[in-house]
Formats: structure tokens, sequence, C-alpha cells
């Protein structure tokens, strides 16, 4: 069974940092590109970026500069470093996993950026 389980979120000042964990079980990790998403409510799902099984990482403009996402295939976690948070940075954060045409999903951890 794959699972995908993200954690980390929480409650943060504007300015603030966090860093969000996805952890995998039932894949083969390295073979995957895993990516952060978003969502707050009444809107579409947005990719926050994407890491490649080759290292290469990709990240939407509004976060550019503020966030990182990183990988470690020994222990089948990607992470996303969240840095000078915003409060339009609220938002349930989705962790994935891709390879070709299979994708799975975790279940979501809240971030809530406000004073």
């Amino acid at each position: 069974q794959v699972r995908l389980v993200e954690s980390g979120g929480d409650l943060v000042q504007p300015g603030g940092s966090l860093k969000l964990s996805c952890t995998a079980s039932g894949i083969f990790f390295s073979f995957y590109s895993p990516g952060w998403y978003r969502q707050v409510p009444g809107k579409e799902r947005e990719l926050v970026a994407t890491i490649f099984s080759d290292g290469r990482t990709n990240y939407a403009d509004s976060v550019k500069g503020r966030f990182t996402i990183s990988r470690d295939n020994a222990k089948n976690t990607a992470y996303l470093q969240m840095n000078s948070l915003k409060p339009e940075d609220t938002a349930v954060y989705y962790c994935n996993a891709n390879w070709y045409t299979t994708t799975y999903w975790g279940q979501g951890t809240q971030v809530t950026v406000s004073s």
C-alpha cells in the first residue's frame, strides 16, 4: 500500500519559517518526482515546487527565493523549507509523488501565517 504522509504544518507569524516533510512508503521513492502543492478554500490546488529524480527543481513565481524543496532518498522523504512566510501563503499543503502517469497524494497539512 502506497502512503504519503505530510507533517510540519503550523501557525506561524509573518516573516517566520516552517519546514514541511513528506514521507513515502510503498514506492521506490528515488524513481519518483515529489512535488508540493497548496490549496485554499474556493480555489484550485496550485503547484508550489517540484524536485525531479535528477535533482532539478521548479518553483512557482510566488515562492521563488523564499521556499526550497529538497529530498532525501535514503529516508524516502521530501522537504519544503519555507522562509519569509506571508499571510497569502496560508493554505493546506499537499505533497505528491509522480512517475510517468502515476501520481500519489498525501492527506495535506495546514499552514497558517498570521499575527
